[in-house]
């Protein structure tokens, strides 16, 4: 079995497809045989009974044998008694009698078929014979007539079988060998496209990039395979140029700090200092790392895992949105008329909400650095999607920027002078499609499905920026919980709408 795996496809199908012919073959020479067979052995029994029923009557009637039988070249015929004893028999006959003794004792009881010689190897005087008890149901006495047999000769008709057979042979092995070759060639076209996928498969193993598989202009498995192979072959080759690209801003981004970190480690070492200008120094080496830190986890979180809906967490948007506002308000100072919060009660999504709140942090830091107030964070629902916006009313970006404004590193001219590393919108991109949702860039009039998945409107002011999370609602966990939730959710919301100015 081992070795029958190692051989080429194209050989195990030949193979495969003889062995059904084969037997596809076989099974109807020995149909075809079995037939002019049962032909045949139909004629000799026909003339057999014919001259049975002869002997038969001459035995029941006392008549002699040899006059009563029949004189045709190859008919024989011979009258047995009860311990299988040749009581007559026709000229050319052997002595002994034409049937076995378990054959006897069959035809004592009714009649019986039987032949004598085999067709292959070739015997010498092959017969056909058939035995009929004399007076059937009666036990004849000995030495009287109890059993006719009568006996043709079987030379013609096993001639013609022998020669059926070889003919029969002779034909299964040219129908076996044409439709080897045919079923070989058959086998090579259609494996053909696999061989060249192969070798250009080789080709991209080697590192030749933009090769793409040879598919042929049909529609069948080959070429769907092909298709799905070019598909793969496409998004292979656009992650390993994001990958590229990657690797590429992130040790463009990671130089500057570390070189400023070594530049301050060094200059601290030339010289004996006093515990203040260590002091200095080991803080803003700290600050650096803590910027070096800050910058490895954006890195990590642009790779989030997508989130599985049906064991993650139910998250009460509501909540989120409203707690997330006011925090910020806490920590930043900024007042109902600069950051400003609209949140419907009951929303909520499956996910984790940690990487949620970073998402929505993210929209209302770079609305508060690169827009102008005030801010408006909104969360609602429309269909059975729910909708988070963070509108500014600052210049917004421009249109031929946002196509790129979720690239990693990638910063608007006008926001290179800000402080930053570009990562705030790749981090809301990724965890938004963890999530199974949909971001939106829309500003100055121009808008930008990055990831497009719901046919759902967008409902905002035209002026400045709005950015647009859709995630598909989520339901509570327990009952109990629900009415919990549920319960909280509207207090957070009117909490929220309280700050609203009037």
């Amino acid at each position: 079995m081992a070795r029958w795996g190692r051989l080429p496809l194209r050989v195990r199908l030949v193979a495969g497809f003889a062995a059904a012919m084969l037997v596809v073959l076989s099974g109807a020479g020995a149909f075809v045989y079995l037939r002019v067979r049962y032909a045949l052995d139909l004629r000799l029994d026909e003339d057999l009974a014919a001259q049975s029923a002869q002997l038969t009557d001459a035995a029941r009637t006392g008549t002699p044998l040899p006059t009563a039988a029949r004189t045709v070249p190859g008919e024989y015929w011979q009258l047995l008694d009860a311990g299988n004893h040749v009581l007559a028999a026709s000229p050319g006959l052997p002595a002994e009698s034409l049937l076995t003794p378990e054959q006897l004792d069959q035809a004592l009881r009714r009649p019986v078929r039987a032949d004598r010689g085999s067709l292959l190897p070739i015997s010498p005087r092959p017969l056909r014979l058939y035995a009929v008890p004399v007076q059937p149901g009666v036990a004849p006495a000995t030495g009287q007539p109890a059993v006719t047999v009568a006996a043709v000769r079987r030379d013609q008709r096993d001639e013609a079988l022998r020669e059926l057979i070889g003919q029969l042979a002779l034909a299964n092995l040219a129908a076996l060998a044409v439709a080897s070759l045919v079923g070989y060639r058959l086998a090579r076209a259609a494996l053909a496209p696999v061989e060249r996928y192969r070798s250009e498969a080789a080709r991209i193993a080697t590192g030749a990039t933009g090769v793409r598989l040879a598919v042929p202009a049909t529609d069948d498995e080959i070429a769907r395979l092909g298709r799905t192979l070019n598909d793969m072959l496409a998004a292979q080759d656009a992650a390993l140029d994001r990958e590229r690209q990657f690797i590429s801003d992130a040790s463009h981004e990671l130089r500057t700090p570390l070189t400023l970190l070594a530049t301050e480690l060094e200059l601290a070492l030339r010289r004996p200092r006093t515990s203040a200008e260590l002091e200095h120094t080991i803080r803003d080496a700290a600050a650096d790392t803590a910027d070096l830190i800050a910058l490895a986890d954006a890195l990590l979180t642009v790779g989030a895992q997508p989130v599985q809906d049906d064991t993650a967490p139910t998250v009460d948007v509501t909540a989120l949105v409203t707690d997330l506002v006011d925090r910020y308000r806490a920590t930043t100072g900024a007042g109902l008329d600069t950051l400003r919060c609209q949140a419907a009660p009951g929303l909520t999504v499956r996910g984790d909400a940690s990487r949620l709140g970073r998402a929505v942090t993210n929209l209302i830091d770079n609305a508060m650095r690169y827009g102008a107030p005030p801010i408006t964070v909104t969360a609602g629902h429309v269909d059975a999607l729910v909708r988070i916006t963070v509108h500014d009313t600052g210049p917004g970006m421009s249109a031929a920027f946002l196509p790129h404004a979720v690239e990693r590193f990638r910063r608007a001219d006008t926001a290179r002078t800000s402080p930053g590393a570009g990562l705030g919108l790749p981090i809301v991109d990724a965890i938004v499609r963890a999530h199974h949702g949909e971001l939106r860039i829309c500003s100055a009039g121009a808008h930008h499905r990055v990831n497009p998945l719901f046919d759902v409107p967008c409902e905002h002011d035209p002026l400045g920026t709005t950015l647009t999370v859709l995630l598909p609602r989520g339901q509570m966990d327990e009952p109990g919980g629900s009415t919990a939730e549920a319960s909280l959710a509207p207090r957070t919301a009117r909490r929220c709408a309280d700050h609203q100015p009037p």
